[in-house]
């Protein structure tokens, strides 16, 4: 099922366009099913969750820690983790900084931006992120690699307002990056879109999309 609901997907998505598997609560035998159908690209929001599984599966799997990631977590993950979604802080930034830095990693990072029109969403505004990559502290930090921005739209079914937030994403990345990235070619990456929303999410310039339930069926 999980093999047939992967192509599925997979043929929806451009080949330049990251599909993150969002394994969060699922357990270990639906990741090895995924991984045995190609899936190397796997998402979790809980950083205890997601440590678990990769001491427990191949290790050329890359994680992505989607949630919302408190400082005291990053130590747990600073050895493995292929990329962290949903920075939102200058002190976030730094701890991944320092954490790298005792595993001898630049770690790849995304800024996560506050597009939508809910509260319970996590993420920094433009302004906020411009005042942290020009500031002397952000300068002084040589274990992070800022590859990008991530955010999630409302969860609504207006999918005008979901298009516009998708847009409000995209124009952040372009601003950052003819401000701040420009000739970087690491600066490359927009992780946007959902299982409801990531066909909606590529056409507005995503190039990461986090699909869980069209993958591993609902929780």
């Amino acid at each position: 099922m999980i093999p047939k609901q992967l192509d599925l997907v997979r043929a929806e998505i451009p080949t330049n366009t990251t599909l993150i598997a969002v394994s969060k609560t699922k357990p270990l035998a639906d990741l090895q099913e995924a991984y045995n159908a190609g899936q190397r690209h796997f998402g979790e929001n809980k950083v205890q969750e997601m440590v678990e599984k990769a001491r427990q599966l191949p290790p050329d799997i890359h994680w992505h820690l989607i949630g919302h990631l408190q400082t005291n977590k990053v130590k747990y993950m600073a050895g493995f983790v292929h990329l962290i979604h949903g920075v939102d802080s200058l002190k976030l930034l730094q701890e991944i900084d320092k954490q790298a830095r005792k595993v001898g990693r630049v770690q790849d990072v995304l800024l996560q931006f506050y597009i939508a029109q809910e509260e319970t969403k996590f993420g920094l505004e433009l302004q906020e992120a411009k005042a942290i990559l020009d500031s002397l502290e952000f300068k002084q930090l040589k274990n992070i690699q800022i590859c990008g921005v991530m955010g999630m739209a409302s969860n609504t079914s207006d999918q005008t307002q979901v298009a516009s937030e998708f847009r409000t994403l995209k124009q952040i990345f372009e601003t950052l990056s003819n401000n701040y990235f420009q000739g970087q070619t690491y600066f490359k990456e927009i992780s946007m879109g959902m299982s409801g929303d990531y066909q909606l999410a590529i056409q507005n310039g995503s190039t990461m999309v986090r699909v869980g339930s069209k993958i591993f069926g609902g929780r």
